[in-house]
């Protein structure tokens, strides 16, 4: 197998662990107001994903630095041509970050309130935004002679690029209510038991239609497959969910998202952003790819940090797997009077 492909696989994987991960995370922000009905509750929620939300961003970090390691002008035509959705991204993700950090600095009710609503604001945003980019990479953009994105804006919110994140949207809020149904106990886990089976309904519609549209425009024997088997894994999680099998139904939308980005980059390959234009020049893996020298250097840090990476955030999955409840949040100190 040539390096280039290596890389290529390589890539689809760090954004299938982006997306399985960081999709609960984004499911478990946007379901803060709708869940969590008390404080209390709210803070049961974010305490789900409390210790593990900024190490699922890693994957994000270096899904992109081996972009642009490995196909530097992969990298540089997706960031200069998505530059405003990718900006509005990152925006949300640094306010989404600080809102973790800053809830709970001050035991102020509209403090509190506003804070959730970055953490909603900024789970939604790139919820429906990689939805919208990757629909874009697989169906095309103008691409000139020069590699150089001329498209605007408006180009990338196509029907097709909407159905994407609207996929996204749904499957992430059911990947969500579903983690939340694994981590918890009491009336948090029943409501979102009963949430991710409605959500699970609305994510299936959406999802075959976004990958029955992906198959019949630019699908493989291979995607096919793939696609198949993350609609199959979808229906099983969510017939776990009613008969009360937290930790299978987890696994049914862990399958169904991975499987279905995989199939995503099935489809894709061997280009790695097409171009529209007639007289245009797509992106593949071949002239989108670095030096050879680089490649192979890059495989040998990788083949010895990856484990190194995995097996801990591995451990921390661990020591962070028992449910909590209410029970576990302590009542707020009392407010100090005569001062």
């Amino acid at each position: 197998m040539e390096l280039t492909t290596v890389w290529f696989s390589l890539i689809a994987i760090l954004w299938i662990g982006y997306f399985v991960l960081e999709g609960f995370d984004f499911g478990v922000g946007m379901l803060l107001p709708v869940i969590g009905r008390s404080n209390a509750e709210r803070r049961v929620l974010i305490n789900t994903i409390g210790p593990v939300w900024d190490g699922n961003e890693v994957w994000l970090l270096v899904a992109g630095g081996a972009t642009f390691a490995a196909f530097p002008e992969w990298y540089a035509t997706l960031f200069s041509g998505f530059y405003l959705p990718l900006l509005l991204i990152l925006v949300a993700l640094i306010v989404r970050g600080v809102a973790f950090e800053y809830r709970h600095k001050r035991d102020d009710a509209q403090w509190q309130r506003r804070w959730d609503l970055a953490i909603i604001i900024g789970s939604a945003v790139p919820a429906v935004l990689w939805g919208v980019a990757f629909a874009n990479i697989l169906r095309g953009v103008p691409i000139d002679a020069d590699m150089e994105y001329t498209g605007g804006f408006f180009n990338l919110l196509n029907p097709y690029a909407l159905v994407g994140g609207a996929a996204t949207l749904l499957l992430f809020l059911t990947h969500g209510a579903v983690f939340i149904s694994l981590k918890t106990s009491g009336r948090v886990r029943e409501h979102a038991r009963r949430l991710a089976t409605r959500l699970g309904a609305a994510a299936a519609v959406v999802t075959v239609v976004f990958l029955g549209w992906t198959q019949l425009d630019t699908g493989t024997v291979a995607s096919a497959v793939a696609f198949a088997a993350a609609a199959v894994a979808l229906l099983l999680g969510l017939l776990a969910v009613l008969s009360g099998r937290d930790g299978w139904s987890f696994v049914g939308t862990f399958l169904a998202i991975g499987l279905g980005v995989g199939g995503l980059f099935l489809a894709l390959f061997p280009d790695v952003m097409p171009t529209t234009l007639a007289d245009g020049t797509g992106l593949t893996t071949t002239n989108a790819a670095a030096t050879a020298y680089t490649l192979k250097i890059m495989t040998v840090v990788a083949v010895i940090f990856t484990p190194l990476v995995l097996a801990y955030q591995a451990w921390t999955y661990w020591v962070f797997r028992r449910r909590i409840s209410v029970d576990h949040i302590p009542a707020p100190l009392p407010t100090p009077t005569g001062q």
